[in-house]
């Protein structure tokens, strides 16, 4: 005898059918809603492709690539400080995970924004100076990062533009003074000069107007130099302006990144700038990773290169010694 079977049976059966399939999927997609961690890096600098690229390797070495398990955004103030509250601001509102931040000022920025999203800093000078952290070795609080020792360079970059030019009398220096580093930067650089008998000239400049009466006024003064000091307005926004400058009014001129040299600037020395946000990909990565920041030491940078373009010291004039050519890490025909 042949058992027929009911319509509310073969529903029920469905329904235990797709009941089963959906204790293995459910899990599954509770999965996929779940949101990647965010992390923001906010500079006062204009954007630059190769330190995005550079910070987006630092993920990738312990295992974080953007869009897949992380996503990474990049917040660029292009040289105007004024931003940097409310994009931080934002930031925080959106819950982000870890915020990164290129420059001291950012940092300064980060910390008056947050005391608990972790924030790893690449500063130019020394962090414990500025109170981003309280030491080196045990940060302390919600902030870590690297000490690029731009600014503890200064003195060094003011030899080498000595030893180019030594018949320069005065040396001028470019400070942009809305920057919160601007004042120990001159101190450092008077102290320097000061060191070796050497008269400098403080000019500053805020703005492209600025620049352009820096470069009016440094005309003035024969056989001068001229050293540009670490600041996001002349690093990035206002940089093909101050090479142009001083190449049309023939002033030798020192950078503290190679950014300066590549883009015609006559030599630049000072950290790795690459390799300096690689580096803070890999701390921020780290912080995902469960680290506190107050357990990650700062890291103090380790490389530096010192560039030189040939062709614009032909332009110059300028003979370069032999003794500084085999100093340099790279020569820019």
């Amino acid at each position: 005898m042949t058992k027929r079977v009911t319509r509310t049976e073969i529903d029920r059966r469905e329904f235990i059918t797709l009941l089963g399939c959906g204790a293995v999927a459910w899990p599954v997609v509770a999965r996929a809603q779940q949101p990647m961690p965010l992390i923001a890096y906010v500079s006062s600098a204009s954007a630059d492709a190769s330190y995005m690229t550079a910070f987006r390797q630092g993920l990738a070495d312990l295992g974080y690539t953007d869009g897949r398990n992380v996503t990474v955004e990049f917040h660029w103030a292009e040289g105007r400080f004024e931003r940097l509250p409310a994009l931080l601001a934002d930031l925080i509102q959106r819950r982000v995970a870890v915020i990164a931040v290129g420059g001291v000022t950012s940092g300064l920025a980060a910390k008056a924004a947050t005391t608990t999203i972790p924030i790893v800093f690449l500063a130019a000078d020394d962090p414990v100076k500025f109170g981003l952290v309280a030491s080196l070795s045990r940060p302390s609080g919600n902030a870590t990062g690297l000490n690029l020792l731009t600014s503890e360079l200064t003195t060094k970059r003011l030899e080498l533009i000595r030893g180019l030019v030594p018949t320069a009398s005065v040396i001028a220096v470019l400070v942009n003074p809305r920057s919160p580093e601007s004042e120990p930067q001159s101190r450092d650089i008077e102290r320097a000069a000061g060191a070796v008998g050497q008269q400098i000239r403080i000019l500053n400049a805020s703005t492209d107007r600025d620049i352009d009466a820096a470069f009016a006024t440094l005309v003035e003064q024969r056989d001068a130099a001229l050293l540009v000091t670490n600041d996001a307005l002349f690093s990035s926004t206002s940089r093909d302006q101050i090479i142009a400058l001083a190449a049309s009014h023939s002033i030798p001129a020192i950078y503290d990144r190679r950014a300066y040299a590549d883009a015609g600037g006559l030599m630049s020395y000072g950290t790795h700038y690459l390799d300096g946000h690689r580096r803070l990909g890999i701390y921020t990565a780290k912080i995902l990773n469960g680290t506190k920041p107050a357990e990650l030491p700062v890291e103090q940078s380790t490389k530096f290169e010192l560039v030189i373009n040939r062709k614009t010291a032909k332009t110059l004039g300028i003979d370069l010694p032999d003794r500084l050519l085999a100093l340099a890490d790279e020569v820019i025909e």
